[in-house]
């Protein structure tokens, strides 16, 4: 067994003998795209497809690319160039394509929406492929009379209305680069974003509706050339044929730590994986109304339209609070619009799950569940399968990264899946759980997430930081991938996320992920949510120190709450304090900023706060923080 003193070895408690929570019928089975595309590949079964997909690599994304459809001006010569050093590969060089051409212009005789969309006030909007064609053109004739030239850069920051397809594909119609930047930010987030990217434009609104508010935008967009609107004139733009390596969208991290960094997405390496993961993970069908609860801004927003539209699917759009006018509100429109697959954050779910009933409306079309952004726990992904999905369809729990656009691990729908299990790596994602030493971890060992070979989506670096690039992803073991989260996986093969590395805490020697304190709190009935941090500590190095936000009605004494942590991982890990809360502070994306919580508790500057979207929840850790002191 691996002993080396910064890979914990313990068997997670909460994964030991887990049962399977879904299996798939042999109908089922042989319904989906993945069995139909390995039996084309003679492959046997899902471990031969995975092994198959990694081991002949550049057979595999050739294969891939002519199974979802992708359409050239000009044939690829090379699926992978790695001539440059595998950090610098390139993939399908000397091709010609552009995404607007798959995912729009050839769809455009088709009849089933593009998108249909609804407005939390209740307003409703359903777009042809044709219309959009013509939208699409009428814009992208507008940015060329503004003298916008291939590889400019062209932001948005937009609420979720039908609006942000029209400029992402006019934008990429015109070989431009795409700059989403979400709406909910504050100004300095924003400026930080336009003035790293070089951004010509912002495409805005004047303003965002929120919970039956009006919250002004374009005034906070410190910018001096914003697009609020622009002439529908009619007119037809060529697209322009693109290199496979040239660059499509410019997306930015969520910069919890340190500056954001500019991922670069290709047209050809976007498009493919795309592609593959709604044809593959997703299961694409024709008639499948797809939904992601989503921004624009952030990597799901992009992955959804072109995934979904390079095979003429229709998307779902919803711009509003989940939650409003009424707690069902999420599952009412589900229903009333017969979405087939719907994907959400496990954060989404732990606070719908405190007021909403999903189980009293119709969702008999839903297919499959999708879900992603960070660790499960138990509780929570039992009531997402039995309470939204009946207990009949999979949660296809995808994990990858805006340095990816794409996904590392995700199950496929042919395969059983236990409690917040991700099934294992992605097809075509050489993707392994790996010690300090850069060896493979035994079963229920967790180690780091890695990727031992290039994918097409990988970032071609980080925007104008080529060393940072390499030192973020490239520098922990030479010519491998360095993800940053905990991984493991369990003796029969299904692997689990446990939180960020570079948040673990290491206590009297013994290192441990935050996520695995935290599911620890959230199997006590009283809590909605927790978050864990680690503080110096002149004995053991470093301690635990937790916090909670309750379930209404529902009281907790931190004797109870630290006795949870200690039943499930022994006394070593018993906290510090655990202290009740209103709510953590979190991302735009629902991602809890531990920093900030760790900062506030020790007394320490604060610093850059502009992507935390509720920074008034630190108010409520001043009693911590005064104990503390």
């Amino acid at each position: 067994m691996n002993t080396h003193p910064f890979v914990f070895i313990r068997v997670h408690s909460w994964l030991k003998n887990m049962p399977y929570i879904w299996e798939p019928s042999k109908e089922f089975i042989e319904s989906t795209n993945v069995w139909n595309f390995l039996r084309r590949i003679a492959c046997r079964n899902r471990e031969d497809f995975l092994r198959y997909s990694t081991e002949h690599l550049e057979e595999f994304w050739a294969q891939m690319v002519a199974e979802t459809g992708v359409e050239w001006f000009r044939p690829y010569d090379e699926v992978l160039d790695s001539s440059r050093g595998v950090e610098w590969s390139r993939w399908f060089t000397g091709g010609r394509l552009n995404i607007v051409h798959n995912c729009l212009d050839r769809h455009v005789r088709r009849k089933n929406p593009a998108i249909v969309w609804e407005g939390e006030n209740g307003a409703t909007r359903e777009i042809s492929f044709a219309e959009l064609h013509r939208e699409v053109n009428a814009l992208a004739a507008h940015l060329v009379s503004l003298g916008l030239a291939k590889g400019d850069r062209v932001a948005m920051c937009m609420p979720m209305t039908p609006e942000v397809v029209t400029i992402l594909y006019a934008c990429l119609k015109l070989g431009l680069i795409v700059v989403p930047i979400f709406a909910g930010f504050g100004p300095g987030a924003i400026a930080t974003r336009l003035t790293d990217s070089g951004a010509k434009y912002v495409f805005t609104a004047e303003h965002l509706e929120r919970r039956g508010k009006k919250l002004p935008l374009a005034e906070k967009i410190p910018f001096d050339k914003l697009m609020l609107d622009w002439p529908r004139t009619s007119g037809n733009v060529a697209t322009v044929e693109m290199e496979s390596e040239d660059p499509a969208l410019l997306l930015y991290t969520s910069g919890t730590t340190g500056k954001p960094k500019g991922c670069v997405h290709t047209h050809a390496g976007a498009l493919a994986q795309m592609s593959k993961e709604i044809w593959l993970a997703f299961d694409h069908k024709d008639d499948d109304r797809f939904f992601w609860l989503s921004d624009i801004g952030w990597m799901m927003g992009p992955w959804t339209i072109i995934g979904n539209h390079n095979f003429g699917g229709t998307i779902f759009m919803y711009d509003g609070a989940p939650d409003f006018p009424e707690p069902d509100r999420l599952w009412q429109m589900l229903a009333r619009n017969r979405i087939t697959t719907f994907g959400v954050s496990p954060t989404a779910i732990r606070v719908l799950m405190r007021s909403s009933d999903p189980s009293k409306y119709d969702l008999s079309a839903l297919r499959l569940l999708g879900s992603t952004g960070e660790p499960w726990d138990e509780t929570s992904y039992d009531w997402f399968f039995r309470k939204v999905g009946g207990g009949r369809v999979p949660i296809i729990n995808i994990s990858g990264g805006t340095e990816i656009v794409g996904c590392f691990l995700f199950p496929l729908p042919i395969q059983p899946l236990k409690p917040c299990t991700l099934g294992g790596p992605a097809p075509g994602m050489a993707t392994e759980i790996l010690d300090d030493a850069g060896n493979r971890v035994p079963a229920g060992t967790t180690g780091y997430l890695a990727c031992t070979k290039p994918a097409p989506s990988m970032t071609r670096g980080i925007w104008g930081q080529p060393e940072r690039y390499i030192e973020t992803y490239w520098s922990k073991w030479p010519h491998i991938w360095h993800h940053g989260d905990w991984a493991s996986v369990d003796q029969d093969g299904c692997w689990y996320l446990h939180g960020r590395a570079d948040e673990s805490m290491n206590v009297a020697g013994r290192k441990v992920g935050p996520a695995e304190v935290e599911d620890a709190l959230i199997e006590h009935p009283g809590v909605s949510e927790a978050a864990v941090i680690g503080v110096p500590d002149d004995v053991k190095g470093e301690a635990i120190v937790g916090f909670v936000v309750l379930k209404p009605g529902h009281r907790a004494e931190r004797a109870e709450l630290e006795k949870a942590v200690v039943d499930s991982l022994g006394p070593t890990f018993r906290p510090r304090a655990v202290y009740p809360v209103a709510e953590l502070p979190k991302t735009q994306s629902g991602k809890i900023v531990r920093r900030l919580i760790r900062a506030k508790y020790l007394g320490e500057e604060l610093g850059d706060t502009s992507t935390v979207a509720n920074p008034g929840s630190l108010e409520g850790f001043n009693l911590a923080a005064n104990e503390h002191r």
